[in-house]
């Protein structure tokens, strides 16, 4: 049986693509990686977050993905500024323009970990888990 090892891609249903590149390159500041008819293609290193015009159904309520940050708290500002409201709490989480509800998780203290080259290619070399990510990834026997 094969086994999964990570997640690729994040594809999103949204009305506009060029406004959806444009609102997640501002917020994120995800580089383009391609296109194809009807979808764009936006990248986070070794993955990728793709953007496909076909959004017709209500906005999401639990169904959501958690998309992993260097710096949540740059996040929440940055929504601020283009008046996406989010949540007020520890957490973040917003709905995009298109309903698309995403969760925003801080790479410190999650145990989703990237090959230091990857980190490195990234310029976010720097980012250090925190005491409770190391104990979670300790416990699973993926880290000494």
């Amino acid at each position: 049986m094969a086994r999964a090892i990570g997640i690729n891609h994040v594809a999103l249903e949204v009305g506009d693509i060029e406004a959806a590149v444009t609102f997640y390159r501002s917020i994120f500041g995800l580089p383009e990686r391609g296109r194809a008819p009807g979808m764009a293609f936006l990248d986070m290193g070794d993955q990728f977050l793709a953007l496909s015009e076909r959004r017709a159904a209500d906005p999401d309520g639990a169904r959501h993905f958690g998309l992993v940050v260097d710096d949540k708290e740059a996040v929440r500002q940055a929504l601020e500024e283009v008046g996406i409201r989010s949540s007020s709490s520890r957490r973040l989480d917003f709905h995009d323009p298109w309903g698309n509800f995403v969760e925003v998780v801080d790479y410190r203290d999650i145990q989703f970990t990237k090959d230091p080259a990857v980190l490195r290619g990234m310029g976010v070399e720097d980012l250090r888990k925190h005491d409770a990510a190391l104990a979670e990834l300790r416990a699973k026997g993926l880290v000494d």
